[in-house]
């Protein structure tokens, strides 16, 4: 049974309470330090704290104080603001403080029930994520509680102390590189370098001197010698991403690096002894081209010693508030901005969108959202969630109105992908840094500069 901890000076409120939530083993205090002494002692993850507490019950300053305590104290707990209904103003300054949310008198059971149910849900889904974000530090890295990532993690903690040449497959955006380094970290390679080259994004004629570097003097503009990726990645691992990419002639060269685990440099005559260990990623599909012969079939069966699947997000439905709730963490912490959690509307829309883009969708979603966010709950609106498929929302029929909300997100919008830069934001949205002021205090848009 969870804990809940109710703060109310009211024995009758208490009693109706306690019945109310009767779901919950449910720990009372009526004071500002008994309500701490509670925290301390039982660490619920749920909190629903009057406002009106004594000595001066007769307005919210004792409540407050205690919120900020608890907050300070335990700063995951999820505070629920129970208000008189003639105090909305010291609610919603308790939601600007960090409250989870806030609940007006007289009490309603099954609305109550709701509110702590969808709480308890969040801290639980927060809790496992830090737990996770912990484990990260020392294991694999690679976040997430489905079934496939299960499978995932086995398959790599059973590979990584080995030599064997793996090759990773999944769609753009998956975390192939993740993956590739959580091989390495968990080998007896992880104090050595990990080395990652897209095949993929290096021009055809500079492929092979990336890789496998040159002499001086073995093309014009060569004037040093030059290690490649390969003896950069000495002792360490070397991540082949996009290898599908790679041009047909540099594949015998590749295959013979990977069989005498020797290589030559642009220019040179001289074997160079590596030792390498090599993990290939890609997103096409290698036995059609290799029936097509673009890709080497000797190759192929060199570098597919062990297959791992990576799940695409749309798959791993449980796994994606876990990784929002990580990357909101984040960005949080590295733009320094209050958001700590997602409100109702934007858990449905992070639930119902189907990831094209996958983890990497999610991450910049995640990202520009911390950024747009104003309080303490990221929303469907700073998500970028607008259609009725992803969330609730409706276009006004008032042109005015319209005008305001078209332009107020693409504000928004444009500052979030500038990551705050007020003059690459204004030539963005073609307008100069003043009118952008003029608009920002127009419509109220909480920006900071």
């Amino acid at each position: 049974m969870e804990k809940l901890l109710i703060v109310d000076d009211d024995l009758g409120v208490q009693k109706q309470l306690k019945w109310s939530l009767a779901d919950y083993e449910v720990i009372l205090a009526d004071t500002r330090e008994s309500a701490i002494a509670a925290v301390r002692r039982f660490e619920p993850k749920v909190v629903t704290l009057d406002l009106g507490l004594p000595p001066d019950a007769a307005n919210a300053s004792e409540g407050l104080a205690a919120l900020k305590e608890i907050l300070e104290l335990a700063p995951h707990t999820k505070v629920i603001v129970i208000t008189g209904n003639d105090d909305r103003t010291n609610a919603l300054k308790a939601i600007e403080m960090g409250a989870y949310d806030f609940y007006q008198k007289p009490v309603d059971a099954d609305v109550i029930n709701v509110i702590v149910s969808r709480a308890l849900s969040l801290a639980t889904i927060e809790s496992d994520n830090r737990s996770m974000k912990s484990v990260v530090g020392c294991d694999t890295g690679i976040i997430g509680s489905s079934e496939g990532i299960d499978r995932l993690r086995m398959m790599v903690q059973r590979i990584a102390p080995t030599e064997i040449t793996a090759l990773l497959l999944g769609e753009s955006g998956t975390g192939k590189e993740v993956t590739a380094n959580a091989i390495h970290r968990v080998s007896d390679r992880s104090n050595k370098p990990f080395i990652a080259i897209n095949c993929a994004s290096i021009p055809e004629n500079l492929l092979e001197s990336e890789l496998f570097g040159f002499e001086k003097g073995a093309f014009t503009g060569a004037h040093k010698t030059t290690l490649g990726k390969i003896e950069c990645a000495q002792g360490g691992t070397l991540f082949l991403d996009e290898i599908g990419d790679m041009p047909y002639h540099l594949q015998a060269k590749l295959l013979r690096f990977l069989q005498e685990k020797v290589i030559e440099r642009l220019g040179g005559r001289k074997e160079i002894p590596v030792d390498v260990r090599v993990i290939c990623a890609t997103n096409q599909n290698l036995e059609d081209m290799v029936a097509a012969k673009t890709f080497r079939e000797d190759l192929f069966y060199r570098i597919t010693e062990i297959t791992l699947n990576i799940p695409p997000l749309r798959d791993r439905e449980e796994d994606v508030l876990i990784l929002a709730n990580f990357f909101l963490q984040q960005y949080a912490q590295e733009y320094k901005r209050n958001a700590k959690s997602f409100a109702d509307d934007a858990m449905y829309g992070l639930r119902h969108h189907k990831w094209p883009g996958n983890i990497r969708e999610l991450q910049n979603k995640v990202k520009s959202s911390v950024i747009m966010s104003t309080g303490t709950q990221v929303t469907a609106f700073d998500l970028g969630f607008f259609d009725k498929e992803n969330a609730e929302y409706e276009l006004s029929l008032n042109l005015r109105a319209v005008r305001e909300q078209a332009e107020t997100i693409a504000i928004q919008k444009a500052y979030a992908l500038t990551e705050g830069n007020m003059s690459k934001t204004s030539a963005l949205l073609g307008i100069t840094r003043p009118t952008l002021y003029s608009l920002i205090e127009k419509y109220k848009i909480a920006i900071n500069d």
